[in-house]
């Protein structure tokens, strides 16, 4: 089973899997085109990450960005010497750095892993639970409403009507005596 060749991102070399039937992504017999017809094949456990921008959702911008001037800012009149600044500077920046590389090293693939479980059973519950409840629920529901629908519409309607009509020939003038 050999297939054609391709580069990726990184610049490695990688076969493309072949079968008897051909390439999963581009099938050589008519039946297996005619299943899949035409249809982007999308795993999504294997597509790429973006190791450049790792936050294309823009989920962190108002939270996580703080640079030296947002925590630490010397106002006119008050200035340290510029080396004490300088050097403040770049412990900070290299500090905050190299702290959050130790701390997402320690922690990152534990994290990972819990999110990765809660957002499963999230996702569990939400299409195995909820949405059923929630279906069986507007199921239930509508045909209690029919049949309150009705009972407002006989029982109440009629009166609302009458009383309507016996208001109706009430008129009211204001008058201002001076």
């Amino acid at each position: 089973m050999s297939g054609t060749k391709y580069v990726d991102s990184e610049g490695f070399l990688y076969a493309a899997p072949v079968r008897e039937q051909g390439n999963i992504y581009k099938p050589n017999n008519k039946m297996m085109a005619d299943e899949l017809s035409e249809k982007a094949v999308h795993d999504v456990h294997t597509k790429e990450i973006d190791l450049v921008n790792r936050d294309p959702k823009h989920l962190n911008d108002d939270v996580v960005k703080i640079d030296f001037e947002d925590v630490i800012a010397e106002p006119e009149g008050t200035h340290s010497f510029d080396g004490i600044w300088k050097a403040s500077f770049t412990t900070f920046t290299v500090t905050k750095y190299w702290f959050y590389r130790l701390l997402s090293a320690i922690f990152g693939i534990p994290m990972a892993l819990i999110w990765g479980i809660y957002f499963a059973i999230l996702s569990f519950l939400h299409i195995w639970a909820v949405v059923p409840c929630i279906r069986s629920y507007l199921i239930e529901i509508q045909c209690i409403s029919r049949v309150y629908s009705i009972c407002i519409h006989t029982f109440c309607d009629p009166l609302f009507e009458a009383m309507g009509k016996v208001f109706s020939s009430i008129r009211a003038t204001v008058r201002k005596e001076i």
